[in-house]
């Protein structure tokens, strides 16, 4: 029988208090469960850190694992992201050979598969780090004053921007090819998914959403 240790996150008290963040990941694992988990199974421990993804003091984590060590039981997690935003801490529990790892959004990545993944997320965060600071340069420089109600809204509106053109950018070497090779955008969708490549949100993704990227690809 496979023997699986759950292990859940979110970052901070409000999210732990309301369930929000937790409910999302405990449908994804009870979707993996009922259909990517090709024999019976049991679930030995369910895990909850209330702690930032950069912080590397996380006790529900270390007593998962070890539990993983203990009984040889597969550490499941929803996102890659739970565990860690750190590609250094995700590798180094990878790199443990008495602790397996699924993860519920990526049901057939195998390790190679989910440290690149992890890697390029990283740089995702990086990247969307410098362009949100570029653009409230750019916003001071032309007079806007980064303050109150208004600007409030003005600097979240820039942020967002960024964020999305970062993305964009992202995917901007599988999607640009494909339509120029004239694949349709519910085909590029398809090959976003079936490459593991997920939405902002963490979703899949559709004709419309590849169409945005799209515009912004072209707005450059």
């Amino acid at each position: 029988m496979q023997k699986y240790v759950i292990y859940t996150r979110v970052s901070t008290q409000e999210q732990g208090r309301s369930g929000l963040g937790l409910e999302a990941q405990d449908r994804d694992i009870e979707l993996f469960l009922s259909q990517f988990n090709d024999k019976p199974y049991s679930v030995l421990e369910r895990c909850t850190d209330v702690l930032s993804g950069t912080n590397d003091d996380r006790p529900e984590l270390d007593r998962a694992l070890g539990v993983c060590r203990k009984t040889g039981a597969t550490l499941l997690v929803s996102k890659l992201d739970r565990l860690s935003r750190k590609v250094s801490t995700i590798s180094a529990i990878m790199d443990d050979k008495k602790v397996k790892l699924r993860v519920a959004q990526m049901p057939y990545a195998d390790k190679f598969q989910l440290h690149i993944h992890a890697a390029l997320a990283e740089q995702e965060r990086e990247f969307i780090s410098a362009r949100t600071k570029a653009a409230l340069a750019e916003a001071k420089a032309k007079g806007v004053k980064l303050g109150g109600l208004r600007d409030a809204t003005m600097k979240r509106n820039e942020i967002v921007k960024a964020n999305a053109a970062a993305r964009a950018e992202k995917v901007a070497g599988i999607v640009l090819p494909l339509r120029e090779a004239g694949e349709p955008l519910r085909e590029i969708a398809n090959r976003l998914n079936e490459a593991g490549v997920a939405t902002a949100r963490g979703g899949s993704w559709q004709a419309s959403q590849v169409k945005r990227v799209l515009d912004r690809l072209e707005s450059r």
